[in-house]
């Protein structure tokens, strides 16, 4: 058979208990593990709202740089940079596209990439595009940091740049960033924050990490993306008008594919009015996490300040285990397995969201004993 050798790859994943495949989600069960933080999705907050006599497009027609540019999405680029007080945005299709789009074309030959160790696979992928040569430091380790930037540093001959996730995806603990500012100022190092799980959630309207610490300036990039707490679809770089003007000659991802349509545009825009003003659902957020973190378990619980929870159960076979008791008890909740994460930090991850209550998180401590 002419694919025999897809087949070996497909059973050494069954055999570690890994094997991945796609689910339906389940009917009347409890989300705790979607992405969607504020309930914009679940409850239908975003409708397209079109200009009088007016329809929107479900085509673009072809990438930005030929037939797919259109007025609606440049002011969408407007409003995001204006919100997150940026001096310009560029819209990529996701947050995957955005990352690989930047890093893969940034960074050049000669210079060094320093990215967190549980940095998202977008970060990886698109390190791994780069002509540039690239090191991880510790997770949130400014020591390790620190000492990586003295090596490779304040050169003229090249640039550093430091990509870390202001709130990680699979331990959901927020990035060091006041002090990565600093390491960064004295050597000259250029930083690249992907705010993907903080946008919607970190900072009284919802702004992301860096802006809400005043930091907004001494990033080079932000990648803003949309399809988690912000309930709709795609992703934004933000950065200089340079920046933008770069990418748009420069970046692969972003050059040769077609736009985002008009309908998914108007939907990012109608988010951008909602998710600003959701702060009764950011406080129900920030209380489920107070009770989550107050409860016992026999496995180990993550120490996390977000909607992304993590009760570590090693073993693949164990971990997955776990998830469909808890599945057969109503509680949508996915098991993480090795690769995803390091062997031996198999885990539960746990997301909450505005429309959970206390009762289904006690609920849930009792299942998981």
């Amino acid at each position: 058979m002419e694919d025999e050798f897809l087949f070996k790859r497909l059973e050494e994943r069954k055999e570690q208990h890994a094997l991945r495949s796609l689910r339906l989600p389940q009917r009347k069960t409890i989300d705790l593990y979607s992405n969607d933080y504020l309930g914009i999705a679940t409850n239908n907050l975003v409708h397209m709202v079109p200009e009088e006599g007016k329809s929107l497009r479900t085509g673009s027609t072809g990438s930005r740089l030929l037939s797919g540019n259109y007025e609606l999405i440049e002011e969408a680029e407007r409003v995001i940079a204006s919100f997150h007080e940026a001096e310009a945005a560029l819209i990529f299709n996701s947050g995957y596209d955005a990352n690989l789009g930047f890093l893969s074309c940034v960074p050049q030959r000669n210079d060094i990439i320093l990215y967190d160790s549980l940095s998202h696979a977008s970060i990886r992928d698109g390190i791994r595009l780069s002509f540039a040569t690239s090191f991880s430091f510790q997770h949130n380790d400014l020591q390790d940091l620190e000492k990586k930037l003295e090596s490779y540093g304040d050169r003229e001959d090249r640039n550093v740049f430091v990509v870390t996730e202001s709130v990680f995806s699979m331990d959901g603990d927020l990035a060091p960033l006041k002090e990565m500012v600093l390491l960064c100022s004295k050597t000259n190092a250029k930083l690249i924050v992907d705010e993907a799980h903080a946008t919607g959630v970190i900072g009284d309207m919802g702004e992301g990490l860096a802006q809400h610490l005043h930091l907004q300036d001494e990033c080079l990039a932000r990648v803003h993306t949309f399809g988690k707490a912000l309930g709709v679809h795609g992703a934004a770089i933000l950065g200089s008008t340079a920046m933008k003007q770069y990418l748009v000659n420069f970046s692969r991802a972003f050059i040769y594919t077609t736009a985002l349509p008009e309908v998914a545009i108007e939907h990012v825009l109608q988010s951008y009015k909602i998710f600003p003003h959701l702060i009764e659902e950011r406080k129900s957020l920030s209380t489920l996490v107070d009770v989550f973190q107050s409860l016992s378990f026999k496995h180990q619980k993550l120490n996390s300040s977000t909607p992304i929870q993590g009760i570590i159960i090693p073993g693949n076979e164990m971990a997955r285990a776990a998830a469909e008791m808890l599945q057969l008890n109503k509680f949508d909740i996915r098991a993480i397995l090795y690769p995803s994460v390091p062997k031996g930090m198999e885990r539960l991850r746990i997301v909450l969201h505005s429309f959970n209550t206390i009762e289904q998180i006690i609920q849930l401590e009792d299942l998981l004993g």
